[in-house]
């Protein structure tokens, strides 16, 4: 049985993969379940330019593989939101139209930027389809950082969602949770 949300995502019944209604806003999006993202992925492309994600668009971890039904789902959704989220998103910069730079935005302090990444347009680890790859094998980052494989796909003007997953070299990435960006209005 499907079900779709009347309030907010902290607050409301987590919305299966046969939703019809395309998400055009993050709590929208919060509001699905994992087996609904990775649906609501597939159906999204990449830009044109990767400058449709320059500045510092406001972004959510929305749901961990594992931990988004329920109880557990409603805390996970309820603590990503919260202004006290340690996370604070990405921080994007074309180079041209399909590479690019950037860099986690993260609340602590007066607030850091840890953990670069270099972004550019290459095949999906879910489904080998084009998506914006956001490579953390880069100098400054520690090995675990490095093991990560950030994807993300436009799934309505402006809005970007995208799979985290572990990359150790050895098998296939695994999926750990999906994020989200929201690059309208995001200021440089």
């Amino acid at each position: 049985m499907t079900t779709t949300a009347t309030a907010p995502a902290s607050a409301a019944t987590v919305t299966t993969a046969a939703t019809p209604a395309r998400p055009t806003t993050l709590d929208e999006l919060a509001a699905l379940d994992v087996a609904a993202l990775t649906a609501v992925y597939r159906g999204g492309s990449v830009p044109a330019r990767l400058a449709a994600l320059d500045g510092n668009p406001t972004c959510r971890m929305l749901a961990i593989r594992g931990l988004d039904h329920g109880l557990r789902g409603r805390a996970v959704r309820a603590l990503a939101a919260a202004r006290f989220f340690p996370w604070a998103g990405k921080s994007f910069a074309a180079e041209d139209d399909a590479r690019g730079r950037g860099i986690n935005r993260v609340r602590l302090g007066d607030g850091k930027r840890w953990f670069p990444f270099a972004t550019k347009v290459e095949p999906s680890a879910i489904d080998g389809r084009p998506c914006i790859f956001l490579d953390y094998d880069q100098a400054p980052n520690p090995r675990p950082i490095r093991m990560i494989r950030d994807e993300l796909r436009e799934v309505a003007p402006g809005l970007f969602l995208g799979p985290a997953m572990l990359d150790d070299g050895r098998r296939p990435p695994r999926l750990v949770l999906w994020f989200a960006c929201d690059a309208r209005g995001a200021r440089a």
